[in-house]
Formats: structure tokens, C-alpha cells, sequence
């Protein structure tokens, strides 16, 4: 089970947006679901798509724990106190997220 996919899928505010995200990283909500609860291993394509949608919230290296064998770039790169390895804008449906839970269209 991921925490930090399941935190993030969970701060979103309602299924509709958990759809969008999940369609951004062409996939479904409930194979997100299976991912984030561990009855599915999360596959190298996906973790990248999860990086790059949640702006880094959520990496690679969260997703995987052999993300060494894919990725062996990232060995040597920092990692950020939030995990990821450099900022990063955040995603369309990222901000439409945020933008929600402050109550802007």
C-alpha cells in the first residue's frame, strides 16, 4: 500500500477529480485504487505518469521499491524533504484541485 498516492488521491475533492488525475496518467481510478491499496503492483510507465501529474508530490521512488533497476539516474540525484528530486509545476489537474478547495473557478 502507497501512503503518499493514497494522501494524495484522498486530498482531492471528489471523484470527479480523481477521474481527471487518473485519466492524465492514462489509467483508470480503480487500477489507481488497486495501486494505492497494493493489490497491484504499480508499473514502471504509470510511476512516472503518477510523478508528473501530482508535480512530484508522489515519485517514483514512492511507487516502487526496486525504482533503482528502472531508473538507476536517480541514485545519485537529492532528494527534496517531500520526496521528490526537483520542483516541479503543478499539474492542470493539480491546480484545478487547489483551485477548488480554495473556492476559485
Amino acid at each position: 500500500m502507497d501512503s503518499k498516492l493514497r494522501a494524495f488521491i484522498n486530498a482531492m475533492p471528489d471523484d470527479h477529480a480523481r477521474r481527471r488525475f487518473a485519466e492524465r496518467c492514462e489509467t483508470s481510478l480503480g487500477h489507481l485504487k488497486n495501486v494505492m491499496y497494493g493489490l497491484r503492483p504499480c508499473a514502471p510507465d504509470l510511476a512516472v505518469s503518477i510523478e508528473r501529474e501530482s508535480g512530484r508530490s508522489v515519485t517514483r521512488r514512492d511507487l516502487r521499491d526496486d525504482w533503482h533497476r528502472f531508473w538507476p539516474e536517480l541514485i545519485d540525484a537529492p532528494e527534496r524533504a517531500g520526496g521528490a528530486s526537483a520542483p516541479m509545476e503543478l499539474s492542470p489537474v493539480r491546480q484545478t484541485a487547489l483551485q477548488f478547495c480554495q473556492g476559485t473557478p
